[in-house]
């Protein structure tokens, strides 16, 4: 353990080293390490020693609900008191619709990340427009009641490479305009889990942010602890922007590198053990947003979605009433186990041959007692879109719905097509809670 966190500082002093090297002229000797907090405004971050505190119109203020525009009546019925979006489309209505239940809103302004630096940021018209839809959207928005703060991008990659000038200067730009027309409110971003040279960029680069927020999955367990190792390099506040069961990049693949999915069942059972890893007693700790409020298609469209395309509930909605403080009185949600195409797991590389008649079988947990009501069965195409956040849905080639008193498996003929497919089965019990669970399969021509 003490060599593996030797090794750990080692690597994190090296980056460091030459992120200094390489930000230093940028900043003119290097700049302020980081801004003051701004205790003035309707929305303000306070400081009273190592302990920060979100204050919302002269209260404290804890950060508990998720990213995602599903139904926000659930959500507050859930106990969440916030929601964040990823862009400003129909904004408005949003807002509007947040207050009227009683949910503070983190508006995301979506900017694209450093990896444009010569196609976008290197442009002064892309630039200029950039600003000026984000200027136009501050303004429109700055006065609503449910804002809470805003994020400036969804992890843009606060690069510590060289020949990123023009997305700095940028990002800079964008905030101080955030900062000039709206200071009633706090501005944050989003890192992928706990990097600390993209937090030692934030600090020279990007020094009036706010506030840091981490989108971390698989790898929750170990915020706390980073966040101890570093504290000398930066002990400011933080949020926990996007948190949930494992991501698709933290699966098992099959051979055609298509990840497997847990079912919902198994996804509910991790999201309880990861609630209990959120670092929501730490001192620096502004509150945390579990991911994916709604439905969204991303690996497939059951992978992060806590709710169904019309709106029904998985066990994971369950899960997290119980993280907010809210009990789930004699509420029972099916229960799978596992699926499998004749006779075998997504872990066994399922190949078919085209045209072939397949059957598919469902396994319900023994301790399931959710009266099911239908099966509802869905072969797709692969996506593979999940990797560069494309949200593509893949064409279907089955849907079909059965009664539960036909049994829980499905005889279906494979595409005559070659290439990678999935097979679904969507679970609905009588009070209308869902269950999921599919398995990839390649058809060989």
């Amino acid at each position: 353990m003490q060599i593996r966190k030797i090794l750990t500082w080692m690597g994190a002093f090296a980056a460091l080293l030459a992120v200094a090297a390489w930000s230093m002229p940028l900043l003119n000797g290097g700049g302020p390490l980081a801004q003051p907090l701004r205790y003035k405004g309707k929305v303000h971050i306070r400081q009273d020693g190592a302990n920060y505190t979100l204050y919302r119109n002269g209260r404290p203020f804890f950060v508990q609900g998720a990213s995602g525009r599903g139904d926000l009546a659930s959500l507050a019925a859930a106990g969440g008191n916030t929601v964040r979006t990823y862009d400003t489309v129909n904004l408005r209505a949003f807002l509007d619709e947040a207050q009227s239940h009683g949910l503070a809103v983190i508006a995301g302004l979506p900017i694209p990340s450093s990896p444009y630096e010569k196609f976008f940021y290197r442009d002064k018209r892309k630039t200029d427009s950039l600003e000026a839809g984000v200027r136009a959207a501050v303004l429109r928005y700055r006065d609503h009641p449910a804002l809470l703060m805003w994020c400036l991008g969804n992890e843009p990659v606060m690069t510590w490479k060289p020949g990123h000038r023009g997305f700095y200067s940028t990002y800079n730009r964008l905030l101080a305009t955030v900062h000039e027309l709206d200071p009633d409110h706090p501005v944050t971003t989003t890192l992928p889990n706990f990097n600390i040279a993209q937090i030692w960029m934030i600090r020279q680069c990007v020094p009036g942010l706010d506030v840091i927020s981490f989108n971390t999955f698989g790898r929750l367990h170990e915020l706390d602890e980073r966040l101890e190792q570093f504290s000398r390099i930066w002990n400011g506040p933080f949020l926990v922007a996007e948190w949930g069961a494992y991501g698709p990049w933290e699966a098992e693949y099959t051979a055609w590198q298509a990840p497997v999915e847990n079912t919902s069942s198994k996804k509910a059972e991790q999201l309880r053990k990861m609630a209990t890893k959120l670092p929501l007693q730490n001192p620096r700790c502004l509150g945390a947003l579990a991911f994916y409020w709604g439905y969204r298609e991303e690996a497939t469209g059951t992978w992060f979605s806590l709710f169904s395309t019309s709106g029904q509930p998985t066990e994971s909605v369950a899960a997290l009433r119980e993280t907010w403080g809210r009990k789930n009185a004699n509420t029972t949600w099916p229960l799978i186990k596992y699926m499998l195409l004749g006779g075998k797991g997504a872990r066994d590389n399922i190949l078919l041959t085209p045209g072939s008649r397949q059957t598919a079988s469902l396994f319900l947990d023994a301790a399931n007692r959710a009266p099911i009501a239908t099966l509802a069965w869905k072969v797709t195409q692969e996506n593979w879109y999940h990797s560069t956040g494309r949200t593509k849905k893949p064409d279907i080639m089955i849907d079909t719905t059965v009664r539960v008193e036909d049994g829980l498996e499905l005889s279906f003929v494979t595409p005559r097509r070659g290439g990678p497919y999935r097979i679904f089965v969507q679970v609905t019990d009588r009070e209308g809670h869902i269950a999921t669970a599919n398995t990839p399969f390649y058809v060989v021509e």
